[in-house]
């Protein structure tokens, strides 16, 4: 029997939650490959994904020298959120049957606002049952200016509030991943890319604390992983339009530059570390006894696993920011 383990994008409307998906499907066949790992999207979700991977590499060869940056249209619940979809992968060695289905959440950006009480309670209903989170991060709005634009884009006020809702008592561990997209500007170098990872810890210092309290702390790791979600264009200008609202603008690299969308794959390098690292604790949890179906007597799933992801960066601003013993093998 497949194991399911569930993961849920958590960020404001327009900041690239679709968008970072779509990278991580892009890059998902060709990385896990590598370790000898197939990862085979079911028939719905290849369908959305290469629809929404179509409109992203259509934008850049569009994209003029100095065009705003039109992202892909996220999604919309027609119905609640209940006839949202899932992002489902099946994970397992090559060419045999898969041991482990992983399974996406997203969902329209507004849900996180107070004044969608449904979609709120929705959002906190994932949070508690997700073993892992990854959070969206407009980069440009959180970088540029100092932040001027950090609140109204990324919400982050919003963001602790409902984790402080759904991670009052946590009964197993939980992966949290901070992930800054449009992000190709701010990692050119160490240094700029250092700049990046103390302007999102500053930023999110009291999501930070609330994480580092000792009723939790040690069960939740936190990660940043800055993903390059188009690979081809930098941040150019913001300015400010009609009632006060902010248009950001960026460029290609160069006239021919093309969609090449970088270290999406460090989201899944990490998520499959933590799953191995959870396989050798010795505890209770009710995910602990699922990994460790998963990969007992399995040990050449576990070893493609430890491989791909021993591939997890730790610089160039990715970072473990809490929970070391739980991403260690």
């Amino acid at each position: 029997m497949t194991k399911e383990l569930k993961i849920t994008m958590l960020g404001a409307s327009g900041v690239g939650k679709t968008t970072l998906l779509t990278s991580m499907y892009e890059q998902f066949e060709v990385t896990s490959r590598q370790a000898h790992l197939q990862l085979v999207p079911d028939i719905e979700t290849r369908a959305t994904l290469e629809k929404y991977l179509e409109q992203l590499k259509s934008l850049t060869y569009e994209f003029k020298a100095e065009e705003r940056k039109k992202g892909i249209r996220g999604t919309l619940a027609t119905a609640g959120p209940d006839s949202l979809p899932s992002y489902i992968f099946d994970l397992g060695k090559l060419d045999q049957k898969p041991s482990l289905r992983l399974l996406f959440r997203d969902y329209p950006g507004g849900y996180i606002l107070p004044t969608d009480v449904a979609g709120r309670k929705f959002v906190q209903k994932l949070l508690k049952e997700c073993a892992a989170v990854i959070i969206a991060i407009d980069t440009p709005a959180m970088m540029e200016l100092n932040g001027r634009w950090h609140e109204a884009r990324n919400k982050p006020d919003e963001i602790i509030k409902l984790f402080k809702t759904a991670y009052q008592k946590l009964e197993e561990p939980k992966l949290v991943i901070f992930a800054p997209v449009k992000c190709e500007t701010y990692v050119q170098n160490a240094e700029s890319a250092h700049k990046l990872l103390k302007r999102l810890q500053e930023k999110y210092a009291p999501l930070l604390e609330f994480f580092q309290e000792p009723t939790r702390s040690e069960q939740i790791a936190v990660v940043t992983a800055p993903v390059q979600t188009v690979g081809c264009v930098v941040f150019l200008k913001i300015e400010v339009e009609h009632l006060n609202q902010p248009r950001f603008y960026f460029r290609k690299t160069s006239l021919d530059a093309q969609y090449s969308p970088k270290d999406s794959e460090q989201l899944l390098r990490y998520l499959l570390r933590f799953l191995l690292r959870i396989h050798l604790q010795d505890r209770s949890w009710p995910m602990f006894n699922m990994v460790r179906e998963l990969f007992n007597p399995d040990a050449e799933l576990k070893k493609a696993i430890e491989q791909f992801a021993s591939g997890c960066k730790n610089t160039g601003g990715f970072a473990i920011l809490q929970g070391q013993k739980l991403l260690n093998i």
